[in-house]
């Protein structure tokens, strides 16, 4: 074999780029201080990145960092996903063992990177196609968290300008929520590709927003830096005029400075083209053969499969090789790999074949893998195939190809690259005639595959596209179980797309399977869920009660218990909150049973909603830790760990512990949550911005769910929600005739929620905003007032939270404040307290109205609630109440901790750190920080071992 082989034509003295060096070096130090870190490196063509890459990770690898790197190819622009990442892990794999690396991942969740490696085992059967990417995604952000706990780890990905859609993903994700390990990712990519509508630009973009990212752009060198290069090479200095010649027709780029070294003044190239291909020129004519069969593979080219393919024995194609070697054409990788030096070099001898030529090739590379797939890296056999097929020109092995290509990326979630091979195979159904027996399904099933790849991908536009594709080949006479599953996906992705037409379709889609199957079942379960989202709750609990009875029929578990969480949704909406406490209990119990980690989370989730509209928010909060660390362990954080701590983050608001839900909701953001979840928790940010005077956070954030314009595909939580906030903004503003306007519109439109603590929080904020109108808009404020009597008439009470927000709505405001106290929550309790002083004080009762701002101030000062604090100063001075403590109650509230500092302290006590702290509390290390910085002169102490010593002696830990 050739592995000893070195050309000469690179310089052995690293030129230049000290400055690039430095700044990969900082941002190495930054990650393995402070944070995770990416470096975004751009260079043209030639420039130099990866020489600089390699040096940087030999210096971090001595420095005692994990290396490892992987790089895009031109081929997962066809489908090959996730390349970059699959060669990392491979190697990770050689370095530790499959096992040990399994060791690292959560609970049983090894299978499911056995879709990218084979060494994992077999790929796991659960393919809840849905959270599926978002699992794998998690998967390998848990790996490097947990690889970095080790030494710190830096992740180089190479030629990212190639990589696919799912790496692009899969880097963005990474970029975001890699926050406090120690991992450095360095990102190459080649910014002379970059056209206008190239798929990376949005990324960059993207990542350029992200905090802990930077750019470094690679310039040329400049003359002297070429004399530099030169010297390395040449061993002796360069002539000056020489030295100006290559500077000038090389412009700079280290790539074309070496092929120009070895030129005499005649033998310039016209152009940079000429001067990539004059290297390749100057081989012996076996040599540009094997050459030119070897750049139909691909960059990199294992032995076997040249010898294979060239039809050469070892002896003659290594010994055809070695010139290209000793040019430095070619290099010899690890695992006998042959790698063009260059992908430039690549591309000139790629471009240079001849049509005829390129076709042959390509198909005997098909060939070849076909007969033996252990010629290519595991994993590999079927995109290969299928883009050597295609290259070939082959229209009826490019679809048969491309058929067995999509299912595989399929296996591996990489739904977009299975799209993309989907569509070729309906762009060659036309031209192959007997298209459906060759792979075994018709013409409609290629648009079924699509269509719901399209969904799980957020594809929308596309999926509707093939859903409408099958549809117009399918007649509902004859086969309307198909149809009915088509109008169910079409429905979803008009929910997706936030459109108009999802309940229409589903009802015709229920109308079309009348028989207890599978096929109805799964219609009337989505029609059933839809419904309740509508306040349809009635009609919405019947047809999910059917649908339950069919899925027990069938013997369906797992169906039902999703069926039963729906019908607990329902009990939700209507007021029922113990009965929903107990339905989610029974779906909990199924979903322990079958070991289905889905289900459990999704009733854990639900019962955390339940918990804190039950008023036993302390109680939500518990179990949602709880919660999200399960979803860690089975690695679905992202997907519906986001969900239960966007509900934590709802009860946390109410607890008025506002620092906790504003980290809490921040955290989850990071993690790319669907539409609907990122609306969910902006909501909850916007109730804190109004209650701290925010105005511009709190507007920015009523634009985005839509409160300002709403939507008529909204739903009606989210519209109910959308009023109450904005009604709170324009009181935060000062404008009372336009909250009214607001609720007008809200109690004119049959839309908002029934939800008892929904339904009555609206209601509550609209009596505040009629009596702050009234003086300014009497008719219009009279008008709303009878809206909200004739709908109050119809609603329910269901729990003390409910309760509360009733008797603020009927103005029994120190009923109110009694149970906001006993429920511990302080901000609706200081509310209530000073609309009872504003009724005390229009009556004459000026001490009474002093008694309740006096308490109600405290609540205001701990929480930051600006606008109230200043409400509660302007009617104290106009009852003529002194507002200020009394020096014992002064040094009281000075040595009181707020519950969450109570935890931190018991932690500090124990000796933790700031990073153990974080993990425990589910809160990034610089709130710990914060709350630290807080507790030491609460306590009158300086370090935090006074601190634990000063917890201890007033008994604040027991």
């Amino acid at each position: 074999m050739l592995d000893d082989m070195m050309g000469r034509a690179v310089s052995p003295v690293f030129v230049g780029r000290g400055a690039e060096l430095d700044m990969l070096s900082d941002a190495f130090d930054q990650a393995r201080k402070q944070a995770a870190a990416v470096i975004l490196l751009g260079g043209e063509a030639g420039v130099g990145k990866t020489r600089l890459v390699s040096r940087f990770a030999d210096q971090a690898a001595r420095n005692g960092a994990h290396v490892l790197a992987g790089g895009c190819v031109e081929l997962s622009a066809e489908g090959l996903a996730y390349a970059p990442f699959t060669a990392a892990l491979r190697q990770l794999v050689r370095e530790r063992g499959a096992a040990e690396v399994a060791a690292l991942l959560p609970e049983g969740s090894q299978r499911e990177l056995a879709r990218l490696l084979p060494e994992f085992g077999e790929p796991g059967g659960n393919l809840d196609t849905e959270s599926a990417r978002a699992r794998l995604f998690e998967l390998i952000l848990t790996l490097l968290e947990r690889l970095a706990e080790r030494r710190p780890v830096v992740l180089i990905v190479e030629d990212i300008h190639w990589a696919d859609r799912s790496s692009r993903d899969l880097i963005a994700f990474l970029s975001r929520n890699l926050r406090a390990a120690p991992v450095l990712m360095v990102l190459t990519y080649r910014s002379d590709e970059l056209h206008r509508t190239h798929p990376l630009r949005p990324v960059l973009a993207e990542l350029g927003r992200v905090e802990g990212v930077a750019r470094i752009d690679l310039p040329r060198f400049t003359q002297s830096e070429v004399a530099a290069q030169m010297a390395g090479i040449l061993g002796v200095t360069p002539e000056f005029a020489k030295v100006g010649r290559v500077f000038e027709r090389s412009e700079g780029i280290p790539l074309y400075v070496e092929a120009l070294i070895d030129c005499d003044e005649c033998s310039f190239p016209e152009s940079l083209l000429d001067l990539i291909s004059a290297s390749v020129e100057r081989l012996p004519e076996d040599t540009q053969h094997v050459l030119r069969i070897a750049a139909a593979g691909g960059i990199r080219v294992g032995h076997a499969l040249l010898a294979a393919v060239s039809g050469l024995s070892d002896d003659d194609l290594e010994n055809a090789l070695r010139p290209a070697i000793a040019a430095n054409v070619v290099q010899v990788a690890d695992s006998h790999v042959y790698a063009f030096r260059h992908a430039l070099i690549r591309e000139a001898v790629h471009d240079d074949l001849l049509p005829g030529e390129h076709m042959r090739l390509h198909a005997r590379y098909a060939l070849e893998i076909d007969r033996d797939r252990e010629l290519v890296p595991p994993g590999r056999a079927a995109i290969e195939i299928a883009h050597h097929w295609h290259s070939a020109r082959d229209d009826l092995w490019a679809l048969i190809s491309a058929w067995e290509a999509a299912e595989k990326a399929a296996r591996a979630f990489a739904y977009t690259e299975q799209i993309d091979l989907l569509e070729r195979v309906l762009m060659l159904w036309d031209k192959v005639p007997d298209a459906a027996e060759r792979i075994g399904v018709d013409h409609v099933t290629v648009f079924e595959r699509a269509s719901e790849s399209a969904y799980v991908c957020g594809e929308s536009d596309r999926g509707k596209k093939f859903v409408q594709g099958a549809l117009a080949e399918l007649d509902e006479e004859t086969e309307p179980e198909r149809v009915a599953t088509l109008l169910v996906r079409r429905a979803n992705i008009k929910v997706q797309k936030h459109t108009s037409g999802f309940i229409e379709d589903l009802r015709r889609a229920e109308r079309l399977v009348p028989h207890p199957t599978e096929a109805r079942t799964s219609a009337l379960s989505h029609l059933g869920r839809v419904l309740m989202l509508c306040d349809e709750v009635a009609e919405g609990t019947a047809v999910t009660e059917e649908a339950l009875r069919i899925a027990r029929d069938l013997g369906d578990e797992c169906l039902e218990a999703d069926l039963l969480l729906n019908l607990a949704l329902g009990r939700s909406i209507s007021g029922d909150l113990e009965t929903t406490l107990a339905t989610n209990d029974r779906a909990l119990a199924i979903g322990r049973r079958l070991g289905s980690a889905r289900i459990t989370l999704r009733a854990l989730a639900n019962n955390v909603d339940t918990l804190n509209n039950l008023g036993r928010s302390e109680e939500a909060v518990r179990l949602a830790i709880e919660g999200e660390k399960l979803a860690k362990r089975y690695g679905r954080y992202r997907h519906q760990g986001v969900f239960i701590a966007n509900n934590r983050a709802e009860a946390l608001e109410a607890l008025g512990r506002w620092d906790e839900a504003l980290d809490v909701t921040a955290r989850a953001l990071t993690m790319d949550p669907t539409r609907q979840n990122r609306w969910h928790l902006l909501r909850v940010r916007a109730d804190i911005a109004i209650a701290r005077g925010e105005e511009d956070v709190a507007r920015e954030i009523l634009v985005e769910v839509g409160a300002f314009v709403p939507r008529p595909e909204d739903g009606t939580q989210e519209w109910t929600a959308n009023a109450r906030l904005l009604i709170g903004w324009h009181l935060l503003r000062g404008e009372p005739r336009k909250a009214v306007e607001v609720a007008e519109l809200a109690l004119s439109t049959p839309r908002w929620s029934g939800k008892a603590m929904l339904g009555w929080r609206l209601l509550a904020a609209v009596r505040v905003a009629c009596d702050q109108a009234a003086s300014v808009a009497p008719e219009l404020t009279a008008t709303v007032r009878d809206l909200t009597d004739a709908f109050a008439s119809d609603m329910v009470t269901a729990g003390p939270v409910g309760d509360a927000f009733r008797q603020v709505y009927q103005g029994r405001f120190d009923e109110a404040t009694a149970g906001w106290k006993q429920l511990g929550r302080p901000h609706t309790q200081a509310k209530a307290l000073v609309y009872a002083a504003a009724a005390a004080a229009a009556g004459g009762d000026r001490d009474g109205a002093a008694v309740r701002l006096r308490e109600a101030k405290p609540l205001a000062e701990t929480l930051g609630a600006v606008p109230l604090l200043t409400q509660i100063d302007a009617m104290a001075r106009r009852v003529g109440a002194a507002l200020d403590e009394t020096p014992e109650q002064g040094h009281a509230r000075e040595i009181s901790l707020t519950p969450r500092e109570l935890e931190v302290l018991r932690l500090v006590a124990q000796g933790r750190t700031n990073r153990d702290i974080a993990g425990e509390l589910f809160i990034s290390a610089k709130t710990v920080s914060v709350h630290v910085s807080n507790i030491l002169p609460k306590l009158g102490v300086s370090t935090r071992g006074e601190a634990a010593a000063a917890a201890h002696r007033l008994a604040l830990l027991t």
